[in-house]
């Protein structure tokens, strides 16, 4: 592939200077806009997969510290400390392949459910699924896991010291400060991972609240689209096109209720073709390339304005006497407006497109802008034609019905109206606020994705806290029965554990923030009127963070205040 763009880069320099001819793979080229995409959601699945095996690590490490008294006999009874870090090491493998077993299986079931859910033009959709490749991962992540994250426990467990652990009771079984260190950097890590991913998800979850919110310049609610197609092979019968849809469109007018009816090439969202403009000379060939502006070019039936509910600015609307035989005409939006006639009145003016000829075309209307590329870009100019008088790209049209009835019953008429005029013609029904959610559909698609990985990020985090909170619990209950037994009251031993757990929240919670700062940057072009340092976004975070970590902290900490002095003092 290098050599051969390497040939024609030589055999067909580009006229731009310092650039030269790109040459892609056509499977780079299928996913290159979802390409970002996958690598965020990998990103967002790896980090998913530390927070996990922090929490596991965790666990872990507070097992091998309980089981140290046991650790000592085997050592005293001849065990090496190679044999009791294989051990550790096969019961954590074991662990693992179970919940990978359990995890592939709700693995299959939720793949098949996110790809309902995925956007329809998502490239190479259907080949969506586990084969042989995912599985092999998996295994392989599972057990490297394990063995990554049950290795500390088990290399803490192997150090211990003869005389002291047999010394002591069963009860006392203490970790000592450096797994106690280990327990709280795993904790910290699990916050700051998951701060990271609750922020992008954040980020995303209002970008994608200000693109379904933004103004479209049209009503999408209650319009009913019937996309057609007729077929024709010259002039005349692509004439003989647009007069049957002229039929067929004051057919509809009158069915009850309809409220307004029009039809266009390609509906708002959509853009079927675009190209230069001339304003009040004629067509040159010479300047296409050169210096000539572009805008949208959009062929409309009468009363798609009225259809749409997109305002007419100044003149007036196309009527059916615009016609083949009719003088030219064209309606532009406000963006042309600006950008042709600043400060002047563009109506009387002529502009010449060459969508089928370059005949000039008198402007006769200015209409308000619509966003024709979704929502997430801004309008652009355009210019709107009658249909009758541009037949050859009026042989595919999607009739535009406003509805203020059931359209179930309004599409059974429509058809068999069709099939009386036409009866080969096809008809294909949708709504276009459901075109309009299929704009949407891959921004709306990774938001859900990252938003259900950030949920079960600060679940598993929340876990980890509370089980480190537990566990210190447990191991300091005679310390906190000696502390109530001198007069420590129930709300200073809740403020105790507590603040244990907030110190460690609030650690996670910073070096989180600062590497999220840093890390959402990425997503700058996947956001929609949201920089990646919106000061809400990061303040929402905080505020949802630590009061999950106070709930997650209290309820050990409640525990705790509950303690009978007497018994723990007894059991040490």
């Amino acid at each position: 592939m290098d050599a051969l763009g390497l040939r024609l880069e030589q055999q067909y320099p580009s006229t731009n200077k310092g650039k030269g001819i790109i040459v892609r793979r056509l499977q780079d080229e299928m996913v290159r806009s979802i390409r970002l995409t996958l690598y965020i959601l990998l990103g967002a699945v790896s980090l998913v997969a530390l927070i996990a095996c922090g929490d596991v690590a965790n666990l872990l490490l507070a097992k091998a510290t309980a089981r140290q008294r046991e650790v000592a006999i085997r050592a005293a009874i001849g065990a090496s400390r190679r044999h009791i870090i294989w051990q550790m090491l096969t019961e954590s493998a074991v662990l693992a392949v179970i919940a990978g077993v359990v995890g592939l299986a709700t693995g299959i079931w939720g793949a098949q459910l996110l790809v309902t859910f995925a956007p329809a033009n998502l490239p190479r959709l259907a080949e969506t699924g586990i084969d042989a490749r995912v599985l092999a991962f998996t295994f392989g992540v599972s057990i490297i896991s394990s063995v990554l994250f049950g290795l500390a426990p088990a290399l803490h467990a192997s150090r211990v010291d003869l005389n002291d652990m047999l010394k002591q009771g069963s009860t006392q079984t203490f970790g000592g400060r450096s797994a106690g260190r280990l327990r709280g950097v795993l904790v910290v890590a699990e916050i700051a991972l998951s701060v990271i991913l609750l922020v992008g998800a954040g980020l995303l979850i209002k970008s994608f609240l200000a693109l379904h919110n933004v103004a479209l310049g049209y009503r999408p609610e209650n319009v009913l689209i019937v996309k057609t197609s007729m077929q024709s092979s010259d002039l005349d019968g692509a004439r003989r096109a647009t007069r049957l849809y002229k039929t067929l469109l004051t057919e509809v007018a009158t069915l009850p209720g309809v409220s307004a009816v029009g039809a266009t090439r390609t509906p708002p969202g959509q853009v079927g073709s675009n190209g230069t403009y001339w304003i009040d000379h004629p067509f040159d060939p010479t300047t296409v390339l050169a210096n000539s502006p572009t805008a949208v070019f959009s062929v409309v039936a009468p009363g798609s304005f009225a259809a749409l509910r997109i305002p007419l600015r100044r003149g007036r609307d196309f009527q059916d006497n615009d016609t083949f035989d009719a003088p030219f005409r064209a309606i532009i939006n406000e963006a042309l407006a600006r950008k042709a006639f600043p400060g002047q009145d563009p109506i009387g003016h002529h502009i010449v497109c060459g969508l089928d000829s370059p005949n000039p075309m008198e402007i006769i209307g200015v209409v308000a802008d619509v966003r024709q590329y979704g929502p997430a870009r801004e309008p652009s100019p355009e210019i709107f034609m009658p249909f009758e008088q541009h037949p050859r790209a009026a042989t595919a049209l999607s009739f535009l019905v406003r509805t203020v009835a059931n359209s179930a019953v309004i599409q059974q008429a429509i058809r068999k109206t069709g099939h009386e005029l036409a009866p080969a013609m096809p008809m294909k029904f949708t709504t276009m606020e459901a075109d309009l959610s299929e704009n949407v559909a891959a921004p709306r698609f990774r938001t859900l994705l990252l938003g259900i990985f950030a949920a079960v990020a600060v679940c598993l985090a929340m876990v980890g806290v509370y089980g480190v909170l537990a566990y210190l619990v447990t191991q300091r209950s005679a310390e906190i029965g000696l502390r109530m037994a001198l007069g420590a009251k129930q709300k200073d031993i809740v403020w105790l554990v507590t603040r244990q757990g907030l110190a460690l929240v609030a650690a996670g919670l910073a070096s989180g923030l600062a590497v999220a700062i840093l890390a959402t940057r990425v997503l700058s072009s996947m956001l929609f009127e949201v920089k990646p340092t919106d000061p809400g976004v990061y303040l929402a975070v905080l505020g949802l963070l630590g009061t999950v970590a106070l709930l997650a902290s209290y309820v050990p900490a409640r525990r705790a205040a509950r303690i009978d002095p007497l018994r723990a003092l007894r059991q040490d």
